[in-house]
């Protein structure tokens, strides 16, 4: 970092604190001094951290990782759109929407609908719409662009995160801290350092010291990814060059002809075991008799007239 990075910060006014009244315990080892109901922020200890942060966020670019800016204030919102653009990194500046990082896969699907709209606009499909249908659609894109357009190519979730504020950006503290991702951030002297990885003691109200800051990280950042270009178009050692060429020509499968020189005596047909006898028939049961039919009854002999019946009188019987 350069020699003149202490007398930098001390004109942007890096050092200034919020007021004595509002502040925060645990950022007593960072103060050096009140004055005038001011805390004074030790720029020795600024310094020493801001190196450490630089050299944290170098270590992650280097490696092809990314790191999310954060800053929705009005102060920093211009600074980091135009530092994280300039090294292609992701930045939030409109708002942050809780579960960016906890709940990335909603994330995602909003930023592909946004894409989809895109395509149906290429391939004329919008102009098969209703006029109130294409004046939807343009107004609910032009909302996703403003909101999610900046980490529309964050395909992933990011490796560390950048805050400007961890007071008013502490849900993204939050998802970060829940998820394990280190945070790098600007800590004023109302602000909590603990959950901060990389912690850098400054002014983070005041616009110049906000742009030292970022500056430092940006260019940080900016030396990782040439780290990383240089990386992979340095030649290997000869060393390394000379063990991948042996292995590349000598490769393990085709050292051992000799199996296919000698091949293997094929057994023997097993001799198929004779077929079993098949049981004798079984005797089928000689037919049962079937039972002489019943004789049927002679039918009953009708009953006499009965002798009560009178034979028909006479003639004379009448007279």
């Amino acid at each position: 970092m350069a020699s003149n990075k202490f007398e930098q910060m001390l004109k942007a006014g890096v050092h200034f604190g919020h007021l004595k009244r509002k502040w925060n315990p645990n950022m007593a080892p960072y103060i050096f001094t009140e004055r005038k109901g001011i805390h004074i922020i030790d720029l020795h200890k600024t310094e020493v951290m801001l190196e450490e942060a630089a050299a944290a966020a170098r270590q992650i670019t280097t490696s092809g990782k990314r790191i999310l800016f954060v800053a929705t204030k009005k102060q920093a919102k211009d600074i980091v759109t135009a530092s994280a653009t300039s090294v292609g990194m992701p930045y939030v500046t409109e708002r942050w929407f809780g579960g960016m990082l906890t709940n990335f896969a909603t994330i995602r699907k909003a930023i592909r609908k946004m894409s989809t709209i895109d395509k149906m606009e290429a391939d004329g499909t919008m102009m098969t719409l209703s006029k109130r249908e294409r004046l939807q659609i343009a107004r609910q894109r032009a909302k996703l662009e403003k909101n999610l357009g900046s980490i529309s190519d964050m395909n992933r979730i990011p490796a560390a995160v950048f805050v400007i504020d961890v007071t008013k950006e502490h849900i993204a503290v939050a998802e970060a801290t829940k998820l394990g991702i280190p945070i790098i951030a600007m800590v004023d002297t109302n602000s909590d350092p603990r959950a901060v990885h990389f912690p850098v003691p400054s002014n983070d109200d005041a616009s110049k010291s906000i742009q030292v800051v970022v500056d430092a990280i940006t260019e940080a950042i900016r030396l990782g990814l040439e780290d990383r270009a240089a990386g992979k178009d340095k030649p290997a050692p000869k060393g390394e060059k000379a063990d991948a060429t042996a292995t590349e020509e000598a490769p393990v499968a085709e050292e051992a002809p000799a199996t296919e020189e000698a091949p293997v005596v094929e057994a023997a047909p097993v001799v198929e075991a004779a077929p079993v006898a098949e049981a004798a028939p079984v005797v089928e049961a000689a037919p049962v008799v079937e039972a002489a039919p019943v004789v049927e009854a002679a039918p009953v002999a009708e009953a006499a007239p009965a002798a009560s019946e009178e034979a028909p009188a006479t003639e004379e019987d009448k007279k």
